[in-house]
This record gives C-alpha cells, sequence and structure tokens, in this order.
C-alpha cells in the first residue's frame, strides 16, 4: 500500500520557498533505451504535477533550476530542442497558471535566451502578473557564480560614482542586487538523480537551507515525493548556527507570548 505522505504534512509548517534541481532527465530515458529529448519532454510532465501540489499546499516561492549556463555548452539541436519545449510548455500551461494563480517569475542570464523564446516567455509573465498565490521561479541561463558577479559589479560602480559608501556594504546590500532580490531564501532544496552536489545553483541563498536528495529520476519525482521532501524537513531542527537549547528557548519564548 503505497504511504500518503501528503495526509501526515503539517500546514502550518510548509516551507515558503522550496527550490528544486530537476536532474536525471537523460538517465530516464537511456533506462528505457529512449532519446534524452523523451525525458526533457516527460520532465515537464513532473513540473505540472509539482507546482499543482506545491499550490496546493501553500508553498509561496517554488524555483525550479530550468537551464543552467553550463547547458548551453550541449549539442546544439539539444539547446534548440530544450528552448523550444520550455517555452512552449510555459505558453501551453498559462491559463492553468492562471486559473491556479500562480505567478511567473525568471532569474537569470535572460539575456542570452533566443530573442522570440524571452519574448514568449515575457508575455506569460505579463499574464500572470496579477496573480497572488504560489511564484514559480524559472531559473533560466542562470549560473550563481554569473549572479554574484553581476551583484559585486553593480555594487562596485554604486561606489564608484559614489551612491553608494563601502563601509555601507552589508549582506542586505549584496542581497538587493541578487536576482532574487525580494524573494525568500530557499527552506529547503531538492535534488533529483542522488548525485550530491548543488550545480553552481543559488550558492548565496542556500546557506542555511535545508537539502534533501533522492534517487528517483525527475520525470519518476511524483507529488507523493514532493510531500515526502516536505515531511523530512518538517523533521528537522533548523538551528541557524545556534545550539539545539538555544532553539528550543527561543521557540518557548515565542509560544508564551
Amino acid at each position: 500500500m503505497t504511504t500518503d505522505y501528503r495526509s501526515q504534512l503539517d500546514l502550518r509548517r510548509i516551507p515558503g520557498h522550496v527550490a528544486i534541481i530537476m536532474d536525471g532527465n537523460g538517465r530516464w530515458a537511456r533506462s528505457r533505451g529512449m532519446d534524452r529529448s523523451a525525458g526533457h519532454v516527460e520532465g515537464v510532465n513532473t513540473v505540472r504535477r509539482i507546482t499543482e501540489i506545491a499550490s496546493e499546499i501553500g508553498v509561496g516561492y517554488l524555483t525550479l533550476y530550468t537551464f543552467s549556463t553550463e547547458n548551453w555548452q550541449r549539442p546544439q539541436a539539444e539547446v534548440d530542442m530544450l528552448m523550444h519545449l520550455i517555452v512552449t510548455a510555459i505558453e501551453r500551461e498559462t491559463p492553468d497558471l492562471i486559473k491556479n494563480n500562480v505567478r511567473l517569475l525568471m532569474i537569470g542570464d535572460t539575456g542570452r535566451l533566443p530573442a522570440e523564446a524571452l519574448n514568449r516567455l515575457r508575455r506569460c509573465m505579463a499574464d500572470t502578473a496579477h496573480c497572488t498565490g504560489l511564484r514559480l521561479v524559472l531559473a533560466l541561463s542562470y549560473s550563481a557564480r554569473w549572479e554574484i558577479t553581476e551583484a559585486i559589479r553593480s555594487i562596485a560602480l554604486e561606489a564608484a560614482d559614489g551612491s553608494l559608501a563601502p563601509d555601507d556594504i552589508d549582506e542586505s546590500t549584496v542581497c538587493s542586487h541578487l536576482t532574487t532580490s525580494g524573494m525568500p531564501d530557499p527552506d529547503l532544496l531538492i535534488r533529483t538523480g542522488g548525485d550530491m552536489r548543488i550545480s553552481n545553483f543559488l550558492l548565496w541563498q542556500l546557506a542555511y537551507t535545508e537539502i534533501y536528495v533522492t534517487d528517483k529520476y525527475w520525470p519518476d519525482f511524483g507529488k507523493q515525493d514532493f510531500c515526502k521532501a516536505i515531511l523530512d524537513f518538517q523533521s528537522r531542527e533548523r538551528r541557524f548556527g545556534l545550539t539545539g537549547d538555544q532553539v528550543k528557548q527561543q521557540t518557548q519564548g515565542s509560544t508564551e507570548k
């Protein structure tokens, strides 16, 4: 009998921001004697399922590592296929995003995207701009090192022109110059496919994020798998550099007020 992980969730403690490294599409396809493209197509169906369950249980932000800057180095035919698949899928899903009150956002070096693809994605974002529920964030042409480098360059320019004093630069300054400015840091990072690395994804933002890795390939990752990851997250004690006793004291103090 399949375990119903969703029924075990504490809906009062759903992570506000979940980030996902969607890995294993190609391996999923190869294990079935199929072309890699078949894995990417099936991966799109998983995106739909996980977006639905994230919205249903009250996740605030869902950030998906959709296409990294390193992915530009893949064979051109695969890159072209991925661009077409991403844009077509988002356009197809936009009416359902609106129906479910999901707003679409993008982060990354989007200037590298083909102009037509970028314009079509921007139209989808504009169409969902009024939605107030889940924020679905696509990390497209994204690299954390690129993001941090761009933030440093921007801060340096402001310091050089005198609009920002070097002594005033702090963590909040850096955060405000990242592509995720205005978003909370991820509470939970999920990686499918079993690899134990974060692959140049949200390096600054993941400082105190809980990490959950599953061997399941992304096309096989379902709603119950997502709920299982959330349930695992809810079982952890988040200390943020404090001791367990300090966390308990803080929790007790907040409940007594």
